[in-house]
């Protein structure tokens, strides 16, 4: 199966609207509202979101960003990566990889990165196939 990967115009409100629907079920704590506020003020630091449709419906979405890091250089990062239950194991997941990967070398980034949550088993074995190694820990601490 393959699917054309899409890049969102995030001035379209339509269109982060629907990307909103796959975001969601990752990120269940941003209702539309929120999410459209922090998608428009990601944008403005280097924030895009790709997608993969069939009849108007996402099936696969990510938000990826390029930055500079003293410890690993010039760095694409994948912020989010998610495919709607019951079309995992179709080859989007990867196929997305496989193009914010292309992507990374187009703009010619020295890594991909990338966090994972510590059960997302599932994901490990996309990330671990694709080429990805587990190199740190995240640590974090909320402040709100």
């Amino acid at each position: 199966m393959t699917h054309e990967v899409k890049l969102l115009n995030v001035e379209d409100v339509r269109a982060v609207a629907a990307c909103h629907c796959i975001f969601a079920l990752l990120r269940p704590h941003l209702d539309a509202a929120e999410f459209a506020k922090r998608v428009d003020i990601q944008a403005k630091e280097n924030y895009s979101i790709v997608y993969m449709e069939v009849d108007d419906e996402i099936l696969a979405a990510a938000g990826f960003r390029v930055g500079h890091f003293l410890a690993w250089g010039k760095v694409l990062y994948i912020d989010d990566l998610i495919t709607l239950p019951g079309r995992t194991r179709q080859g989007l997941g990867g196929a997305l990889m496989d193009w914010l990967i292309e992507q990374g070398r187009q703009q010619d980034c020295d890594e991909v990165h990338l966090d994972t949550g510590f059960l997302r088993h599932a994901a490990h074995r996309l990330y671990l196939n694709k080429g990805l190694e587990l190199s740190c820990h995240h640590l974090s601490r909320k402040l709100k």
